[in-house]
């Protein structure tokens, strides 16, 4: 297994931020359920979501902390998939960074 850590910054309100977290879990889940395995993500009390899924078989875990001014993103990657780090990285900044800089709805 490979660590990687993503941070992304925000100038939201943590609230809204786990807000639009929970509407794209719930997108995740309708647009990708049979392309991927299971989606599953839970809140923890201490603002952390854990967050696990399976791409191609593999089994991904990760959590996602809401800090004040930024998201960070750790997650446990297989070790074929390793090699695509950078990828995934920059994929997470892409992805959440238009997630938390849109318009709210």
């Amino acid at each position: 297994m490979k660590s990687l850590e993503v941070r992304v910054p925000h100038a939201l309100e943590p609230e809204e931020v786990r807000r639009r977290l929970d509407a794209a879990v719930a997108k995740a889940h309708s647009e990708f359920a049979g392309k991927v395995g299971a989606i599953d993500a839970a809140w923890r009390t201490d603002g952390k979501l854990a967050l696990t899924l399976e791409v191609v078989g593999m089994p991904i875990d990760s959590e996602v902390e809401v800090l004040i001014d930024e998201l960070v993103v750790r997650l446990e990657v297989p070790g074929m998939a390793g090699l695509f780090a950078g990828k995934i990285r920059s994929g997470i900044q892409d992805r959440l960074g238009g997630l938390l800089a849109a318009a709210p709805a």
